[in-house]
């Protein structure tokens, strides 16, 4: 198995004549016989090269053109001619640590460097191919020491089971040849070869050349992203603003020495403002195709024909082919032998019936979101909302049919959630809870399951909880959950331990949830909670290495920006708060735990 899944896709840029990096990763699956192999070292550049070639493939689908060059790694621990996989369970680490101890082992990354041009509109490849052995020995490990390590949970998704960039450092007694190799990708061997690759001969009257001593510096390359299409630009990593959040930065013109050692002072092309310009029509594919239910169609019965998914959606052959290839290159769907089917994640998380199926925000996105920010120019203009009035502020102004919808929307992301927000902090000490703005229950549903001794009320307008039970079949019934109609911003809260506010759509003014806040800070006794999640901001999420969303995904509403965990620590305790803890609940929330203090 291999220790990096990343993959480095090179693009020339004008801005100098060097190499620009973004990182896309592989879905390339890992299904090649090892025992088919002469060596592990093998095994690792062949996977390394199917790897680099489905992103050439996949980009040069997507964009109509290949990039320059693409990288793929893989990297290997291999010991006795066997290759280690990824445990699958604490025994088996225990079996792979111990076959370790006190011995030397190989770790292996196979490196391909495929280049890549067009031909007639078809994408033509040429590949240069290298491995680097690091060779690592263990200390006699105790069986203390083992199951210490063991019991960290560290080793259970690392190849070889152990990480020597974390806790697995404290087992190795040394280490001959490149440690970077060991951590996932042999640094000082790829930029000799990069230089090998690109180091043409100097012709007459070329610019003169820098010569190096050693590699260039890191300040020659350029700013790594994990967004596709993306990340070229260098303001991306922090969505375009300095540390501290002040000012968008200018694009920096670059004066530094390429690979050649030629100067360009011309500043780089703004890939990430390309992309934001043009980032709607993927939305509206997808969208679209979830409309249609193109997903639904797949889910159980792909690999279907272009011809089939016309039939089943009502559509022209030539239009569904047209969608469905986009929803491929947008990695929605899969293409194998003519026929299509859904990937795991759109079976998942795109079809109407699947289990986390978010099918309802894509029609709310689809539907009212999209028609708003159509006219975004004239709200701009009168100072009007940039979506639909949330349905707490406008309750009696929307149909039935358009609460429904709102609800399913928040349905879908509540139960994406809802593990994640529960189980953030230990809520065993609470007996009862009320979950303000609690929708269909599905939050509610999932702390009662998680905590056998607590009650929950759902508190929420009545136009909700009238519709609340259409939803009961998509939630596991309790009794331990009640709904109770009324207005968290007005009416008397009922009684409760702990409180709750999760806000992921309908995010109003400031003004709007302090004075939510006030309430409950005025109507608990002492020693009850708050427990309040909301969508982390973007920018941190950046840059604590989390999975990034777009700016906009505040999803529904953009009147108020993301707090900080510290923010919402000082605004907690200003309303008498005490104990105030903060968590990060999986990729998108943050989740904060206040005890009120006594008067």
């Amino acid at each position: 198995m291999q220790k990096s899944k990343r993959q480095l896709a090179a693009h020339k840029s004008p801005a100098w004549a060097g190499l620009r990096f973004e990182v896309v990763p592989s879905r390339f699956k890992e299904k090649l016989h090892k025992a088919s192999f002469a060596s592990p070292q093998a095994y690792a550049v062949e996977t390394a090269k199917q790897k680099a070639l489905e992103v050439a493939g996949r980009m040069h689908q997507k964009d109509l053109r290949a990039p320059d060059v693409v990288i793929g790694a893989d990297t290997i621990v291999a010991v006795g001619g066997l290759i280690l996989e990824k445990p699958v369970d604490k025994q088996d680490a225990y079996r792979m640590l111990s076959r370790l101890s006190g011995r030397e082992h190989s770790v292996f990354t196979g490196v391909a460097v495929v280049h890549c041009c067009t031909k007639d509109g078809q994408l033509d490849t040429q590949v240069s191919e290298f491995y680097e052995e690091t060779t690592v020995k263990f200390s006699e490990l105790s069986e203390e020491l083992l199951w210490e390590y063991i019991d960290s949970g560290e080793p259970m998704d690392k190849a070889g089971g152990y990480g020597i960039q974390a806790l697995g450092g404290m087992l190795v007694e040394y280490v001959h040849g490149d440690f970077l190799n060991v951590v996932g990708f042999p640094l000082n061997r790829f930029c000799k070869e990069l230089a090998r690759l690109y180091h043409t001969p100097q012709a007459p009257g070329a610019p003169r050349r820098i010569h190096y001593d050693s590699i260039p510096a890191v300040d020659t390359f350029e700013d790594l992203s994990d967004i596709e299409g993306g990340g070229s630009d260098p303001a991306s990593a922090n969505g375009g603003l300095e540390a501290g959040g002040a000012q968008p930065r200018a694009p920096r013109t670059r004066d530094v020495p390429d690979l050649n050692g030629v100067r360009d002072s011309q500043p780089p092309i703004p890939a990430r403002l390309l992309g934001l310009m043009d980032g709607f029509k993927a939305s509206k594919v997808l969208l679209t195709a979830c409309r249609l239910n193109v997903f639904d169609v797949l889910k159980d019965r792909g690999p279907l024909t272009a011809a089939d998914v016309a039939r089943e959606i009502d559509a022209s052959v030539d239009g569904a082919e047209r969608l469905l290839d986009v929803c491929v290159a947008l990695g929605l769907l899969q293409k194998a032998g003519g026929g299509y089917s859904n990937t795991e994640m759109a079976s998942r998380h795109l079809a109407s019936d699947a289990e986390q199926s978010l099918h309802g925000l894509a029609a709310y996105l689809d539907g009212p979101v999209w028609g708003a920010f159509t006219h975004l120019g004239r709200a701009v203009q009168e100072g009007a909302a940039w979506t639909p009035e949330p349905l707490p502020q406008a309750p009696h102004k929307q149909s039935t049919e358009a609460t429904l919808q709102f609800m399913r929307a928040l349905h879908g992301l509540s139960k994406l959630t809802a593990h994640h927000v529960a189980t953030a902090f230990d809520l065993s000490p609470f007996t009862s809870a009320c979950h303000l703005g609690g929708c269909t229950g599905a939050l509610a549903h999932k702390l009662v399951q998680e905590y056998p001794r607590l009650q929950v009320t759902v508190f929420d307008l009545p136009e909700v909880i009238e519709l609340a039970g259409d939803f009961e079949a998509d939630v596991r019934p309790s009794e331990r959950v009640h709904f109770v109609p009324g207005d968290p911003a007005s009416d008397r809260l009922p009684p409760a331990d702990l409180y709750v506010l999760c806000i992921l759509v309908h995010d109003g003014p400031d003004a709007r949830l302090h004075g939510l806040l006030s309430r409950v800070s005025r109507g608990c006794r002492a020693g009850a909670g708050l427990l309040l999640a909301e969508l982390a901001p973007a920018e941190e999420e950046a840059a604590g290495g989390a999975a990034r969303r777009p700016p906009g995904l505040r999803i529904l509403g953009a009147e108020r920006p993301s707090r900080s965990p510290g923010q919402y620590r000082r605004l907690l305790q200003g309303l008498g708060f005490q104990d105030v803890r903060a968590a990060r609940a999986g990729d998108l929330l943050h989740v904060v735990l206040g005890i009120r203090a006594p008067p």
